[in-house]
């Protein structure tokens, strides 16, 4: 660590846990954080309790003063942008705050606003970078450290890092991995930042969105290729939550959501994994059909199946898919796209 970092004056703008990695990287490297800028409070749980975001907590328990704004525009964005201008700020260091930062706070510190971003740009610039390269099947990521600028995730990039993504991956497992890696990469940057060896480069290549997932977009379709069920599954893990529609044995029994967690295309190999052989199916197998073993269930898709981890039947808590399965009724299956529209 140089003596010098702690007259680096930084402000820290994040608000979830991905977030608090790097916070704490800046905080080991030396780097003297002033202030911490993140979303206000937020209602938690199904009692609505006000609760601090992650990174507001983690910087109470550091001493780091907070300040806390929903947008940095209005009446009251001018207000925020007052306060850290007062702060005298060498650098602003932004993960996932939740707010664009306007052309006005920009030029506030004396080296700008850095983000840590994670994919590699200009690959899925937006919100939710991770879950859509995971959806789309890609076989690696990253993270990127750019020079914040008022277009969306468009700034020159000073640093970057790759990853594979490994088949079974959910987007909240990627995320927290790179949040590591990524703070690490974010406090390197600032270093070389303060001591005039980083260097910006402007991004090359096609760019492409990932705007924020709603509740929509974890629909999980079994009538489709099984590699893109699995991966829909997974990228839509823990948000905005991968479900589908499972209907039961009589025609009377309407359609209940499941929350799916976690999957992985794989083949219906083995009596323990997949149905025993006197429970075997004499039927070819249709696209939302469980075949359910003692120590797995899997769903069939368009083209091959895919085996689930973890279930939430509505009302209830996670369980594993097995244990769930096993329960169900003769003939429950999930319904197909093609067959909810009927």
């Amino acid at each position: 660590m140089s003596a010098g970092r702690a007259d680096f004056r930084v402000l820290f703008a994040g608000t979830p846990q991905t977030a608090v990695p790097s916070l704490e990287a800046l905080v080991e490297a030396g780097f003297s954080v002033v202030a911490v800028l993140t979303r206000p409070d937020a209602p938690v749980g199904r009692k609505r309790i006000l609760t601090p975001s992650p990174v507001a907590a983690r910087a109470a328990e550091l001493g780091i003063p907070v300040l806390h704004a929903s947008r940095l525009t209005g009446e009251a964005g001018r207000e925020t942008l007052d306060r850290i201008a007062a702060l005298d700020l060498d650098a602003a260091a932004v993960v996932a705050y939740g707010a664009l930062v306007p052309a006005a706070g920009l030029s506030l510190p004396r080296h700008g606003w850095v983000n840590l971003h994670f994919s590699l740009l200009p690959a899925y610039r937006g919100a939710a970078p991770v879950q859509h390269a995971i959806i789309a099947q890609e076989a690696v990521t990253g993270a990127c450290v750019f020079q914040l600028e008022e277009g969306l995730d468009t700034g020159p990039v000073f640093s970057r890092l790759t990853r594979d993504l490994e088949p079974g991956e959910t987007a909240g497992e990627v995320l927290a991995d790179l949040a590591v890696t990524g703070a690490r990469l974010l406090a390197q940057t600032l270093a070389g930042i303060q001591d005039g060896t980083a260097r910006a480069e402007p991004q090359s290549g096609e760019p492409s969105l990932a705007p924020k997932l709603g509740q929509q977009d974890g629909h999980v379709d079994a009538g489709r290729p099984a590699a893109a069920v699995a991966a829909r599954i997974n990228g839509t893990t823990p948000e905005p939550g991968a479900w589908t529609l499972l209907a039961g044995s009589a025609p009377a029994d309407g359609p209940v959501r499941i929350k799916l967690i976690g999957a992985r295309p794989e083949p219906v190999s083995t009596p323990d994994e997949g149905a025993p052989d006197e429970d075997a199916p004499t039927a070819p197998r249709r696209a939302g059909d469980l075949v359910v073993g003692r120590t797995a269930v899997h769903l069939q898709c368009a083209d091959g199946t895919i085996r689930l981890e973890s279930v939430q039947p509505a009302g209830k808590k996670v369980m594993p898919a097995a244990d769930w399965a096993r329960g169900l009724p003769e003939g429950a299956r999930f319904l197909t796209g093609s067959e909810e529209a009927r």
